[in-house]
């Protein structure tokens, strides 16, 4: 499973998107959509927004989420 995780690096969201990844132990690509413009570009281009945090898990996209809603994002990609 490819994980990436795309982020601006003042963001709390992503912040805390990232503490929730690592506590459940999901290795994930971190991809600073400030400093790397080609990221930036891949961001809009599979979320259609430019607002951070931004996950890709093998295609499937989850934009501009909190934490809270990681929990059900990865149950649902268990189920398919």
């Amino acid at each position: 499973m490819k994980t990436r995780l795309f982020i601006k690096p003042n963001c709390g969201w992503c912040h805390q998107a990232m503490r929730w990844l690592d506590e459940h132990h999901i290795v994930y690509e971190k991809l600073d959509v400030i400093a790397d413009e080609a990221a930036l570009a891949e961001m809009v281009r599979l979320s259609g927004q430019d607002l951070a945090p931004v996950l890709d898990v093998d295609g499937r996209v989850l934009a501009d989420f909190g934490p809270e809603e990681l929990p059900v994002f990865f149950e649902n990609l268990k189920r398919g």
